[in-house]
């Protein structure tokens, strides 16, 4: 069973967006598998960091196109995105040095942050971008 199941309700009625969204949820759904089955660290590790680092280039991409847009709430979107990358960041490194493992606390975290990231601070950016032809 997944932690995370895919909604139409998440979708921010941009494409690219909402692709690179669901790869956040099967990313944090096979990390939330693997620690169910009692993965090992590295493993555990390995989809840890492949989340992270998709997370940076989601971000990037978003950031990207608030830019060329002008978005108006660009720069607390973006501060937004600085915090849960420091957190999770911190989390990895906390799991990589053996200070914590990997929990159902963490990926409620994980999992809340991000269903409340797109349905509160993403879907605002929606008509924005609709109304600058993005789609």
């Amino acid at each position: 069973m997944s932690l995370i199941k895919w909604e139409d309700r998440y979708s921010v009625k941009i494409s690219k967006f909402d692709q690179q969204h669901q790869q956040l949820v099967n990313l944090i759904n096979q990390l939330y598998e693997a620690m169910k089955v009692g993965k090992g660290q590295v493993e555990l590790g390995k989809i840890l960091d492949e989340l992270v680092d998709y997370t940076r280039r989601h971000f990037s991409s978003e950031e990207a196109l608030m830019l060329k847009h002008a978005y108006p709430q660009y720069t607390q979107h973006k501060e937004s995105h600085d915090r849960l990358t420091q957190q999770v960041m911190d989390y990895k490194n906390q799991y990589k040095e053996g200070k914590i493992g990997l929990s159902v606390q963490m990926m409620n975290f994980l999992k809340e942050w991000l269903v409340n990231h797109i349905l509160d601070e993403d879907k605002a950016y929606t008509n924005f971008f609709e109304s600058k032809g993005e789609k």
